[in-house]
């Protein structure tokens, strides 16, 4: 049987790791911040989409996963790191 979603459930592997990656920038950075960081990278996404990736209601799409990992200064492999397993 094939499965779409992270074996929590979640729809994505990445969304705690870009919360955990987001919340130890150097300065404080906030979903709408982030946001508006990928919004300067060319991608269309809001506050709202950022917290529910983070949550993992949201798939995220390849082209975001490498846009999160630039805005972010990690690799796209720390993202899918799921060391943060429950």
């Amino acid at each position: 049987m094939y499965r779409s979603r992270a074996g929590d459930g979640r729809n994505n592997i990445c969304g705690k790791r870009i919360r955990e990656f987001r919340l130890n920038l150097p300065e404080k950075t906030s979903q709408r911040e982030l946001a508006r960081m990928m919004q300067l990278a060319e991608i269309d996404i809001d506050k709202n989409a950022i917290q529910r990736i983070e949550s993992g209601d949201r798939f995220v799409t390849d082209i975001e996963l490498r846009v999160f990992a630039q805005v972010l200064k990690v690799s796209y492999e720390d993202l899918l790191d799921d060391e943060t397993k429950d």
